[in-house]
């Protein structure tokens, strides 16, 4: 792991501005901007929960490992196993504006988690979309 060239709060505030593009619930987004809660966004509605334990770990470990800030979370129930996508603010500022206009398209990459298969796990993009909870779901 290299040291960050960005920092936090630069991240923060770029993670915020994404989440309101977004359409992310704002308490969910104020929680995450005030306390630092990652939240999670569940099937089949995008309801809210704040991840926790095992969940919450092996995300500071992505954090640490890619220098990079997690800001919300998706899961998904596939026909591949139980997936977590983790979207994230890189450590590279350069990147930005291209994820920025991914919002836009529906589009974001994301460090995908296979709960199942953990060797399976990868960083790609994935298209989401709102749900009727002002949370998001992940399309394909």
């Amino acid at each position: 792991m290299s040291e960050a060239k960005i920092s936090i709060e630069a991240k923060k505030a770029e993670a915020v501005e994404r989440m309101k593009k977004l359409g992310i619930f704002p308490q969910t987004i104020q929680q995450f901007e005030r306390d630092g809660k990652i939240s999670l966004s569940e099937p089949p509605f995008g309801a809210f929960y704040w991840i926790e334990g095992e969940d919450l770990k092996r995300v500071k470990e992505f954090e640490a490992t890619h220098n990079a800030l997690v800001f919300v979370g998706i899961r998904s129930y596939t026909e591949f196993g139980v997936m977590d996508c983790y979207l994230f603010v890189s450590d590279y500022e350069e990147e930005w504006p291209q994820d920025r206009e991914g919002i836009k398209e529906q589009e974001v990459l994301a460090w995908v988690y296979n709960h199942d298969a953990p060797d399976c796990s990868e960083m790609g993009y994935v298209g989401i979309a709102p749900t009727p909870a002002a949370g998001l779901r992940r399309t394909w």
